[in-house]
């Protein structure tokens, strides 16, 4: 009963804490980033942080398993991993993209979690005999924290595609040019002067932003990646000592392998340079959708061998 409450109790402090954090990123973009609000949201994703481990290490020790044998375990563990993904840029030193990502990504996946799911589903079950293994840990854990990284990398490349394809705004003075005849060759020159080095300016700005992008979603997709492989290779493992195949074709196997594929593309495209930018980022954004068809679509139908975290599920 005691740590019942008390995972209730982080449950609401780490939802309540990311959407202060959310607000905050609100705020700069109403106002220009100050060093005092960002710093206030990177204390928030760090609280959130700790206050996730701290869910999930109760419900560890309660249940006596690792927390990741249904939907909602899955779903708090995924949230745990935006946080960790969150820390990406800062081990490089570089500016965090990810945090416009991360944290509305956070809320949106414990918000489901907590309140999209029966009250049923929340509660901890005896593990079914296939999910009685050290692999479940090993196997589990970094498939969800692939998807974590690989959901983040690819929504940078979405942010990469609307700021290149998006139309440029018109100037503003852009219809008092039109009464050029009013005014002299002098300034009739520096008009065209100015608006030319304002353009040239929004351009470069806007080069310098898709290749940060560009980069920084190279990087993350990359980690989520390895933790891909790291996963199915993991789970074929599992597989055979429990079903006695290494791969059965199951509709979660099935989407895995696509979702590899998609993303095994996506990192040999960028070998060559010139299919790095929106070429690149376009493959990322269909990984996107296939991401969650693989992570949603076996639990939606409830078939195959991967079914334990179905919304269907109750007393298994």
């Amino acid at each position: 009963m005691i740590f019942a409450t008390l995972e209730h109790i982080l449950t609401h402090i780490s939802f309540s804490i990311i959407s202060i954090v959310i607000t905050i990123h609100l705020m700069t973009l109403l106002v220009h980033e100050t060093v005092g609000l960002f710093d206030s949201s990177e204390k928030g994703m760090m609280a959130t942080f700790f206050c996730i481990t701290g869910l999930l290490v109760t419900r560890w020790i309660y249940s006596r398993h690792f927390p990741l044998s249904d939907l909602y375990e899955s779903l708090m563990f995924l949230s745990w991993g935006f946080a960790i993904i969150h820390r990406v840029p800062k081990i490089g030193n570089q500016k965090n993209f990810l945090s416009a990502i991360t944290a509305p990504s956070a809320i949106l996946t414990q918000g489901f979690a907590t309140s999209g799911l029966s009250t049923e589903m929340h509660q901890s079950a005896i593990l079914v005999p296939a999910l009685q293994s050290q692999w479940l840990m090993m196997h589990v854990s970094m498939m969800l924290l692939s998807y974590a990284a690989l959901l983040c990398g690819s929504l940078l490349s979405v942010a990469l595609l609307v700021i290149t394809f998006r139309k440029n705004r018109g100037i503003p003075g852009k219809s008092n040019h039109l009464l050029i005849g009013s005014f002299s060759f002098v300034n009739e020159k520096r008009s065209v002067l100015q608006k030319t080095c304002f353009l040239l300016f929004m351009n470069y700005h806007r080069y310098q932003l898709t290749q940060q992008l560009d980069h920084c979603s190279y990087r993350v997709i990359s980690l989520g990646f390895t933790f891909s492989t790291i996963g199915i290779l993991s789970g074929a493992v599992w597989a055979n000592e429990a079903w006695g195949s290494y791969w059965n074709w199951d509709p979660k196997e099935t989407w895995a392998f696509i979702t590899w594929t998609i993303f095994a593309i996506y990192l040999h495209s960028r070998t060559n340079q010139n299919f790095q930018g929106v070429d690149s980022a376009i493959v990322a954004s269909i990984g996107f959708l296939i991401i969650w068809i693989c992570y949603f679509g076996v639990n939606l139908l409830g078939i195959g061998l991967h079914s334990y975290g179905s919304f269907t599920l109750t007393s298994n």
